[in-house]
């Protein structure tokens, strides 16, 4: 796919979006706003669509990340433990700082997001049996047992409701004011591209890196910050958004291939206008009410996530 066709999806969805809602506004009242329909745009439809792409783009790179350092396809935050260590860490943030900063609850989620992927690493270098699937059925036991806690915790603190909000994504409250900590990712994206060589020689393992003069460990370390930091954002602004970053990197490689800094474009732009087509949809199903974009991505991702294991099985 050309990145020509990914930008013009990019552009007709993001116009879309503005312009689909409970309250109408339609293309000509950009010449003529009202009050009303100003502050609709500016305080919600604007902030929304922006929080859409940043999240879309940097969840996407996240997941390209992980399965370029961890080499398995099917390795993401959400398969890795991430997305759970980062709510774990923001129901810590809850139970210490009663009333945390969201500056705060950025900083323990992405210590704990942090912590919990380096464990995951870790599990995989004790891994003898290497096995394509086996690995992300690791990483979804293990996630599985820090959301135990996160439930225990929430449960024996009366947190169950803060908590509850994080497992579903979803953008319908974000407005002016809510979204900015997002921000955080747009550097990080362009630290990743900056170290996208680097994290491809990486990921051809420790002895071949070595080899050719290549800092092995730091170039992982700085892959799971970015990817920490990035998911600690979504995560508190918007909620978790499952199989985003699993599925559209192994999409990608599909036509691309695997050199990271040639898909790093196409995964972001692919990224942005998946999770735009599923907010659209996700609003328009049963309008005038809304579906959460955990629901749709997680429908639709699912389906593709199927579809890749059987295409993979077909092509050995």
């Amino acid at each position: 796919m050309k990145k020509r066709y990914l930008f013009i999806a990019l552009i007709v969805f993001s116009i879309v979006s503005i312009f689909v809602g409970v309250k109408d506004i339609s293309p000509l009242d950009l010449f003529d706003l009202t009050d009303d329909k100003a502050q609709i745009l500016v305080i919600s439809r604007l902030p929304r669509l922006i929080s859409i792409i940043i999240a879309g783009m940097s969840m996407s790179i996240c997941g390209l990340i992980m399965q370029q350092l961890s080499r398995n396809k099917f390795v993401s935050p959400t398969t890795a433990g991430t997305m759970d260590s980062a709510r774990l860490g923001i129901l810590v943030s809850l139970m210490i700082f009663t009333t945390a900063s969201p500056l705060q609850k950025m900083i323990v989620a992405f210590i704990f997001a942090l912590l919990g992927t380096f464990v995951f690493m870790k599990i995989l270098e004790r891994i003898k049996f290497k096995d394509t699937i086996f690995i992300p059925l690791v990483g979804l036991m293990f996630g599985n047992i820090i959301s135990s806690l996160s439930t225990f915790f929430a449960y024996k603190y009366d947190l169950i409701q803060n908590i509850s909000s994080w497992l579903q994504g979803d953008f319908s409250m974000i407005i002016k004011g809510r979204y900015e900590l997002m921000y955080v990712s747009i550097p990080l994206l362009i630290i990743a591209y900056l170290f996208a060589n680097k994290f491809t020689v990486a990921g051809m393992g420790e002895d071949f890196s070595k080899n050719l003069g290549l800092n092995y460990k730091r170039i992982v370390n700085i892959g799971l910050i970015i990817v920490a930091l990035i998911t600690a954002s979504v995560i508190l602004t918007v909620g978790t958004i499952p199989f985003l970053g699993l599925i559209i990197p192994n999409i990608v490689s599909i036509y691309q291939g695997d050199h990271l800094k040639n898909s790093l474009f196409h995964t972001a732009m692919l990224g942005a206008v998946f999770l735009l087509f599923c907010d659209i949809l996700g609003r328009i199903i049963i309008y005038p009410y809304e579906i959460s974009i955990s629901l749709t991505v997680g429908v639709i991702g699912s389906a593709i996530f199927v579809y890749l294991l059987m295409r993979r099985r077909a092509y050995g």
